[in-house]
């Protein structure tokens, strides 16, 4: 696989490479595939204790990922895979508050699952996406 370059932001991001050996970023030719990002801060790895504090993080981190790796940001972002914990109104409410709020000028596709648990203690949200940065 020739032409792969990884990225982990400083950080949490070297943090749990080191400890689970993965990557935050894979830029491919001219996209970005993203690890799940969650609401935790991107320096000390700790976890938002409000869901929608945690949210607004995970989305921020996702941001940051895309940037580490080259990217733009989220206006680059083409598809979006969401998994929580608590799919209640005002977390999904939020949810999609972001959406808008960090892609104000297109709509990506979009997959918003219901799970039982996240790799993470505390993690109650994670998101992974695909961006199309172009050559």
């Amino acid at each position: 696989m020739s032409q792969l370059q990884y990225y982990a932001y400083p950080g949490h991001g070297v943090r749990l490479r080191e400890l689970y050996s993965y990557n935050q970023a894979v830029r491919i030719g001219d996209r970005i595939e993203c690890s799940g990002q969650g609401g935790w801060d991107p320096t000390s790895g700790e976890m938002k204790k409000d869901q929608l504090e945690e949210i607004d993080q995970a989305f921020e981190n996702v941001d940051r990922t895309l940037k580490d790796a080259g990217g733009k940001g989220w206006s680059q972002v083409f598809r979006v895979n969401s998994y929580h914990t608590d799919l209640s109104d005002d977390a999904i409410k939020h949810f999609g508050k972001n959406i808008r709020k960090w892609m104000p000028d297109h709509q990506p596709l979009l997959t918003v699952l219901g799970v039982a648990k996240l790799a993470l203690d505390g993690m109650r949200i994670e998101i992974e996406v695909s961006a199309y940065v172009g050559e």
